[in-house]
């Protein structure tokens, strides 16, 4: 029971350490567009950081890259030592933050969904830090008007026009910069804030629409600007040195291409659209850093560069074929798959497990609900899967086929299972196909 106090009070410190960081890193989001960082923090941090191994990009990660991955770090520590508390503790712990319960009643918001009082006061605060941002960036960018306007021959309310489109880019990459934290599977940082990587879609689902709205702004202003200065050849530059303007252009159509299949109708009847689409992300940051250089790229690359591990660790996973104990049909076109693992695998019954069969599609990855409990079965988890679109029901097909030798040769993959209680699955402790 000591040792459980004692892990249980050196989590709570760490937790602290992480929020004490985050804030940080939020008071330098909130300080970045004012003339005190630019006139008087800037300078000294370029003198302290401006070395042969950074260069311009030394502020950038020592105020951006540096403390996501020093808090991604902390929760690795933090979650380690969870695995070591006591069941009594952690039942104190619940009674203390029923007191906070009502937090997270679930309430429906019209254009949300199902949100929490917890989700809707983050969400509004993290508007107002983008709204904060684009006026005072308009504010401080419009003092090199003058300047600016002189030197391309231009009017004043063009050249007004120009610093307004940049804005909407630089609002658009506050949104990039959190989109990749709540599709990291694996990530560290969001159980230690209590999340799931499940759970925690809707909010890469709101800040993808709030960074496309932006970003197509930010285009769509530059295009009109530059016929309105009669300089459209502009959209042809590619500076080495500065902004390529082509990599914009390209980055911005395969966002608008994945962007417009994640329209409501166009995701639910053409999911495989919606799927392959959505791997245009590779090409769309890719042009994206093309687009504004490795220096201003660095605010965001930290949720990129996590979400990044975490993929290469779900594809090591993924490249293992797990042995299929069964696969029954159920009635209602319902078909069962169980797996045969280690007992060195726990999970809670609500887990997620991502299936793959690559005998019909070697790309299509698909979420289920563990049906199983690892207490009961510790050498089996058990999916299972009902028809409803053209992925299941081609499996259900392959399973219900005549043939008596289908399910013993049938390949299947697995990513998870991610829940709450699932945090040693990157240990590959399936049970492997010969």
């Amino acid at each position: 029971m000591a040792s459980s106090t004692v892990i249980s009070g050196v989590q709570g410190a760490l937790l602290v350490l992480a929020l004490l960081v985050f804030l940080g890193n939020i008071m330098m989001w909130i300080i970045m567009p004012t003339d005190t960082y630019h006139d008087k923090w800037l300078p000294h941090i370029l003198a302290d950081t401006n070395s042969t191994f950074f260069g311009i990009q030394g502020p950038i990660m020592l105020d951006f890259t540096f403390p996501i991955l020093f808090i991604a770090a902390v929760g690795c520590i933090y979650l380690h030592l969870g695995k070591k508390r006591t069941s009594d503790s952690n039942i104190g712990r619940k009674k203390t933050a029923h007191k906070f319960g009502f937090l997270k009643r679930p309430m429906i918001v019209k254009g949300l969904g199902i949100v929490t009082l917890i989700e809707l006061a983050l969400f509004t605060m993290f508007i107002a830090l983008d709204v904060w941002y684009f006026s005072y960036y308009v504010r401080y960018l419009f003092k090199q008007v003058p300047l600016l306007q002189i030197q391309r021959r231009e009017q004043v309310w063009q050249t007004k026009f120009d610093r307004v489109a940049l804005v909407f880019g630089l609002a658009g990459n506050v949104c990039l910069t959190f989109l990749f934290y709540p599709v990291t599977r694996g990530s560290s940082i969001l159980p230690m804030w209590g999340l799931t990587s499940e759970g925690s879609i809707k909010y890469h689902t709101w800040l993808g629409h709030i960074a496309m709205t932006l970003f197509t702004i930010h285009g769509s202003l530059y295009i009109v600007y530059w016929t309105l200065t009669h300089r459209l050849s502009e959209m042809l530059k590619w500076d080495q040195h500065y902004i390529a303007n082509v990599a914009g252009e390209i980055g911005l159509l395969c966002g608008l291409a994945l962007w417009m299949t994640t329209y409501p109708t166009i995701r639910r009847k053409m999911f495989d659209l919606f799927f392959y689409t959505h791997y245009l992300y590779i090409p769309f940051m890719v042009f994206f850093i093309l687009h504004t250089g490795i220096g201003f790229a660095c605010i965001m690359l930290p949720g990129f560069y996590l979400f990044i591990i975490d993929r290469y660790l779900r594809f090591l996973q993924s490249r293992q074929k797990v042995r299929l104990v069964s696969a029954r049909v159920l009635p209602c076109e319902t078909v069962e798959l169980n797996f045969s693992k280690s007992r060195a695998l726990n999970y809670s019954p609500t887990s997620i497990m991502f299936i793959n069969v690559p005998s019909i599609s070697k790309l299509q990855w698909h979420p289920f609900t563990v049906t199983s409990n690892s207490n009961l079965e510790p050498e089996r988890i058990s999916v299972v899967i009902k028809c409803v679109g053209n992925w299941t029901k081609n499996l259900y097909d392959l399973i219900s086929s005549p043939s008596s030798l289908t399910n013993r040769h049938l390949e299947v993959s697995v990513e998870g299972p991610y829940g709450p209680a699932a945090t040693n699955f990157l240990r590959l402790v399936y049970i492997q196909t010969a």
